[in-house]
């Protein structure tokens, strides 16, 4: 009797047997156990019967790859291999893979946030247009965002994001850049439409690039990284636009003009970049550019391809390249154990969104000048990564994720409540520290991505779910652009009243989800312990149950949380 080995890491590793006895089972191992209690920090036990890779006679045929999956022919289910191989193998891919993908993002926040180093140098004032057609300008930016996700993860299933991810970046690069001719409403309000639509899948296109290449443990961490780049640009954005902002008046032009016109410039160098580096999947990475004889080797390989089928035998159900076609978009869509999911993202962020979008002119309205607002604005960003990271490290600590998205409800609250309540004669150094206590909410948007990812349950519900719920959180964007209105200025106490009803709200509904999994999971393992071992085999064979809605888990899983649906797989 074992337990699936813990990594120095935190993630589990897969293992072969361990040569000194059956104390440690294999992670890697699909079982026919019964569907686990979840939410008790329940270890699932194998027996003392020899390790391999499928523990039910007859199993195999039910979770083989297809014939045209790119990595068919490294797939082997009795292939083992040694935890030390795949941590430095996870290593190769964080430098190789995970950095890039940061990388990336970070030129994604460079063009997408700048607007608000621009506020600082009198953006508005420059284009004759005040708070309000700001703030239409942010919501026709997210609306786009919001309609361009589904369609551009499509477009990415089906020419692989390793291509579309490229063009999308060199595309916006030239709209970013070209923001150094804006000459009023007009244009700023074209910029932002174009800068949308074209932005909007990216995020979703980089998760479901990551799948292809860790499990289902590694990838909060991963995401996380993903998000610290995100604010880590908001750093660096800020130091350059102190020295890009003082080239107002150079050639005439205007310092928010100079800045968009260089990082658009960084941005489209990036993807071109990224156009010849990216590899379509671990199986795929000799090129011209890369080596004739790419990255792995044969056996990192097959230690890459088998730790995934292993990990989720789902990704075995498409190719890198095969399109989603309408009737798996429907069955994808209609799919309700995501939609509690999609309900989070459209409000979880809500409390800090507004903050988010003005905290540089919050600060000029306080009275800093251009640059000391940029430079003000970095302790924010440095507490908001470390929060970022600190929260991910302890949900997969703890196993726990929906009762830890709930804590940055309860950060948030009381910050609102005191920005309400604050004399407006305030020490701008106390709205200030406000203002950055509550930017800082812990961003747990890395381990809502992860769970939609885990419970999706199939490559197509993966696909559709990931574009999903990134437009709620585009749509609480839009939503949250439009709760600071000019004529609640300057303290805002009716916006204020809006986000602390939000906080609460979304309290409740972390707590409402993390219920709903428990019991989806419950009613599926009635189901399984029901069966006889006749019925789950015949189960196995003929049911048309597929994704999340299966009720077997082949895959052996430790400290299994009621956040994951862990029924499972079929493409």
């Amino acid at each position: 009797m074992g337990t699936a080995p813990v990594g120095d890491d935190g993630a589990r590793s897969v293992s072969s047997i361990d040569k000194k006895g059956p104390e440690v089972a294999e992670r890697n191992t699909f079982s026919s156990e019964p569907l686990p209690l979840v939410g008790e920090a329940k270890r699932i036990r194998l027996d003392n019967a020899p390790r391999t890779t499928f523990e039910t006679a007859g199993l195999k045929e039910h979770f083989e790859p297809i014939d045209s999956y790119e990595g068919k022919h490294r797939w082997d289910p009795d292939f083992q291999w040694e935890p030390q191989e795949e941590k430095k193998l996870v290593r190769k891919l964080d430098l190789r893979i995970c950095s890039w993908v940061c990388l990336m993002f970070f030129a994604l926040q460079l063009d997408r946030g700048n607007i608000s180093q621009a506020l600082s140098d009198n953006l508005l004032k420059d284009l004759h247009i005040n708070t309000n057609d700001y703030n239409n300008g942010q919501t026709i930016f997210y609306v786009c965002f919001l309609f361009a996700e589904l369609p551009s993860q499509l477009i990415s299933k089906k020419i692989g994001p390793d291509n579309w991810i490229p063009i999308q970046m060199v595309s916006w690069s030239l709209v970013a850049s070209c923001q150094a001719f804006l000459s009023g409403r007009s244009s700023f309000f074209a910029c932002r439409a174009l800068l949308g639509l074209i932005e909007g899948g990216f995020i979703p296109d980089n998760i479901l690039y990551l799948s292809y290449f860790y499990n289902s443990i590694e990838l909060p961490t991963r995401l996380s990284f993903f998000w610290v780049s995100y604010q880590f640009t908001s750093i660096v954005s800020a130091f350059l636009a102190y020295g890009i902002l003082h080239l107002r008046g150079y050639h005439g032009m205007a310092g928010w003009r100079w800045l968009f016109a260089l990082e658009g410039t960084v941005t489209g160098v990036i993807g071109i970049i990224s156009y010849f580096y990216l590899p379509p999947s671990p199986t795929q990475t000799a090129s011209i550019f890369r080596g004739k004889d790419g990255w792995f080797s044969e056996h990192e390989e097959k230690i890459m391809v088998n730790r995934i089928l292993r990990d989720d035998p789902g990704k075995g159900g498409m190719h890198n390249r095969q399109a989603v076609g309408p009737k798996l978009l429907w069955e994808s869509l209609k799919d309700y154990d995501m939609w509690p999911l999609y309900l989070l993202g459209l409000t979880w962020m809500l409390p800090t969104t507004p903050i988010t979008a003005y905290i540089t002119l919050q600060l000029k309205a306080e009275g800093f000048g251009t640059f000391e607002t940029n430079m003000l604005s970095i302790p924010s960003y440095v507490l908001f990564i470390i929060n970022l990271l600190v929260f991910t490290w302890i949900s997969e600590k703890l196993n726990e994720r929906f009762l830890v998205g709930a804590c940055s409800q309860i950060w948030a609250l009381p910050l609102l409540i005191a920005l309400e309540v604050i004399p407006t004669n305030s020490s701008h150094w106390v709205k200030y520290a406000l203002s950055t206590l509550l930017f800082a909410m812990p961003y747990v948007h890395a381990i809502l991505v992860a769970i939609t990812s885990r419970n999706a349950g199939t490559v197509r519900t993966r696909t559709v779910a990931s574009a999903m719920y990134n437009m709620t959180v585009q749509a609480s964007n839009v939503i949250g652009s439009q709760i600071y209105r000019n004529d609640d200025k300057p303290m805002y106490r009716r916006g204020n009243k809006v986000l602390i009803a939000l906080a609460c709200y979304n309290l409740a509904l972390f707590v409402f989800s993390k219920g709903y999994y428990m019991w989806r999971n419950s009613v599926r393992e009635a189901k399984w312990n029901g069966m006889t071992s006749e019925q789950k085999e015949e189960y196995l064979m003929t049911t048309k149950d597929q994704g999340n809605k299966r009720c077997v888990l082949p895959v052996v899983s430790v400290l299994a949380d009621t956040d994951i649906l862990v029924s499972w797989k079929q493409a």
